[in-house]
């Protein structure tokens, strides 16, 4: 057969899309990633060499945790020079988590990383897994000038590739599973692969990879909400090694302004606990000081998470906290832009 000159690698860790049914049973099971030319002869189309490599144990993506995250980000490195792209195949609802997570941890990164997966299995009569998982190796294997077109970690899913550490997962049911309401769509799959060059991650210059392995999980999320009481503040705040306190604001960046509150927070910033302020909606920003409700946060120094998602946010402040960035630098790292996370 014909050697071609790029050459993608999947990873499949778990979810829906590496599954078949059999249609005798009408039983769900594990696709055989090894056949995979075989079972969608469409690949041989793609003007790319492709192989396959699987977790030991594919997991459910709802049981994805940092261990696993290692997993993959050592796949790439252990095979950065051999291939061109990687295409990693992931069950969507924690997909958002992960690849925020390894957009931090490939640091360097100077080729494509795209995560896809579906939300019907890839032998069902109306799946969307074959046009995802098609689309995905296409787009990695984009070259200009015998340079990858994508020098990012995305996202691919129903006919559009997002950065992967602005998307969220907005729906259950429909195809189009997952939005970033904050930064523009990077490629548009129809006819034709329409790619959005000047919204894509460019760096000055390619230095070779590093991997940012250690990953801090100390970190909590606390959605706030009408009649949230200071003893469920308290508790959390009190949670043994917590290192960092994600808080869901309301709008642009607004909490309850009762003493108890700032008292609270206050108590957890002299702990060393690190606050961020991200906002409940699914688009827009925080910004802090725009009404009275959030005055009192910017007094106390609370860190602005600006336009992050809660999943980015959440990857990030574990890389930041894995790396030990020193404490005075801590809050311009995390309010500043490291793989275009944030504006």
């Amino acid at each position: 057969m014909e050697k071609k000159e790029v050459s993608i690698l999947l990873i499949y860790t778990g979810g829906t899309i590496g599954m078949v049914k059999d249609y005798k049973t009408g039983a769900l099971k594990a696709f055989n990633f090894n056949k995979l030319l075989k079972h969608i002869p469409e690949l041989h189309q793609l003007d790319c060499n492709i192989n396959a490599v699987s977790f030991d144990k594919p997991i459910d993506s709802s049981n994805m945790n940092t261990e696993h995250w290692k997993m993959i980000a050592s796949i790439i490195e252990d095979n950065y020079e051999n291939y061109n792209g990687f295409v990693v195949l992931h069950g969507s609802d924690t997909m958002s988590y992960t690849s925020s997570a390894l957009s931090f941890m490939l640091e360097n990164l100077s080729k494509p990383v795209i995560f896809t997966g579906s939300q019907l299995p890839i032998g069902d009569l109306r799946t969307d897994a074959k046009e995802n998982l098609i689309t995905a190796i296409e787009i990695a294997a984009l070259q200009e000038d015998k340079k990858p077109v994508i020098q990012e970690v995305c996202l691919y899913f129903e006919y559009k590739l997002y950065r992967a550490n602005r998307t969220t997962k907005v729906n259950t049911e429909h195809f189009k599973a997952f939005s970033s309401l904050n930064y523009p769509v990077l490629v548009e799959s129809g006819v034709y692969l329409k790619v959005n060059k000047n919204v894509l991650l460019r760096r000055e210059r390619v230095k070779s990879l590093l991997v940012q392995k250690e990953m801090d999980n100390n970190v909590v999320i606390l959605k706030l909400f009408p009649g949230l009481n200071k003893y469920t503040l308290e508790s959390i705040i009190n949670t043994p090694n917590l290192k960092a306190l994600i808080l869901e604001t309301f709008g642009a960046g607004n909490a309850p302004t009762e003493d108890w509150l700032f008292l609270e927070l206050k108590k957890a910033i002299k702990k060393g606990i690190y606050i961020v302020n991200v906002t409940q909606c699914s688009g827009g920003a925080v910004i802090m000081g725009q009404y009275e409700t959030s005055e009192h946060l910017e007094r106390l120094q609370v860190i602005n998470g600006k336009d992050i998602t809660t999943e980015s946010a959440v990857a990030k402040l574990m890389y930041m906290l894995g790396k030990k960035v020193p404490k005075d630098s801590f809050k311009a790292m995390f309010e500043d832009s490291l793989q275009g996370e944030i504006q």
